[in-house]
């Protein structure tokens, strides 16, 4: 699809924190949508995200938002416990949106949200930017060459000891933490990459003192087509270097392997033959790294998105498809309170 149409869409964002600048900055950047208005309970923030961004309105109500701007859709990038409430409120008036990861804090408010937007006959897609890093998309690019066969094994793995609690202390708050917040990208991640997974095991572990949730995790899933992946998240491995914030891959398949370590660099063996490449994100005016690749995949997905409302096609991270991450998510929690493999929560 192309990147630009004919139509321009006008946006309402709700939520103007810590991540939301780089969903304004990447709005900003696409050509056919213009951001409109902004909405955040806190008025300075909300003040702030309009000056910086040129927007023309600044609410701090979201119903009030909803129902002044004449808008084509909202982007919602609050926090997750105020994604069911103002996506009803969005639902209600018929408004196309795309809600922040994570979700929402629990497997049925997850389900809740997608069925009020079916039920309301509206486009709904997560915003689940790491499928869509250009490292993560080379990665399958090769998968659907053939060039190593069918993979038959596979690791997704993000292991930091960056402090991410100085820009988001509330993470520290979360009684479901890095699973729900980080591991949610990874197993996104395994069903992109590998295939859809009937089964897991999970084991947690808090390390950092005062952390309320889980920092550590490690999930091993069965795919449907017979391959198996480990996917591990953990914001307590200090490192020197510490690889924050790439997400580092290994898929074994039947004719060769991918490998992607640290730099953004790619190695492709193929029927004994070894190719290496660079797979770096690409740098914006507003770009910050080691953010860049983050930030980059946050402009691609909102691309995505417009390109899919454009052409009334289903996005990748519609809400049916996330339930399937989801149900990856919150099996895992149940897996490792019981100790127990499980099918993922349907």
């Amino acid at each position: 699809m192309n990147e630009t149409t004919a139509k321009t869409f006008r946006l309402g964002l709700i939520g103007c924190g810590f991540f939301a600048q780089n969903h304004l900055a990447a709005w900003s950047s696409i050509p056919n949508v213009r951001l409109v208005a902004v909405c955040d309970l806190d008025e300075a923030k909300a003040r702030a995200a309009a000056k910086d961004f040129s927007v023309p309105a600044v609410y701090t109500d979201a119903a009030a938002m909803l129902d002044s701007e004449d808008l084509d859709f909202v982007d919602i990038a609050t926090t997750m416990p105020s994604h069911k409430p103002l996506v009803e409120l969005a639902a209600a008036r018929r408004l196309p949106l795309i809600v922040q990861k994570p979700l929402a804090p629990t497997w049925e408010d997850c389900k809740a949200i997608v069925a009020t937007c079916a039920a309301a006959g509206i486009p709904m897609m997560v915003h689940e930017n790491t499928r869509f890093k250009t490292s993560i998309r080379a990665v399958r690019r090769v998968i659907d060459s053939g060039a190593i066969g069918v993979p038959t094994w596979a690791r997704i793995h993000f292991r930091t000891g960056h402090d991410i609690y100085a820009k988001q202390p509330y993470l520290a708050r979360e009684e479901k933490f890095v699973i729900l917040d980080l591991g949610v990208h990874m197993l996104d991640v395994a069903r992109f990459l590998v295939g859809e997974a009937g089964s897991l095991y999970c084991r947690t572990n808090s390390v950092k003192p005062g952390i309320r949730g889980e920092d550590v995790g490690t999930i091993m899933l069965g795919h449907d087509n017979g391959a198996t992946s480990v996917v591990e998240c953990s914001y307590a491995s200090p490192q020197d270097p510490d690889p924050f914030p790439q997400v580092l891959v290994q898929v074994e398949g039947r004719r060769g392997s991918i490998r992607l370590d640290p730099g953004y660099r790619m190695t492709v063996v193929s029927d004994g033959k070894t190719e290496r490449s660079d797979v770096s994100p690409g740098i914006y005016p507003w770009s910050t790294p080691p953010w860049h690749s983050a930030q980059e995949s946050v402009l691609r997905t909102q691309q995505h998105w417009v390109d899919c409302l454009a052409c009334g096609v289903t996005p990748e991270t519609a809400g049916a498809d996330s339930l399937k991450t989801y149900g990856l998510v919150f099996g895992a929690y149940v897996s490792a309170r019981t100790g127990q493999a499980l099918a993922p929560l349907t």
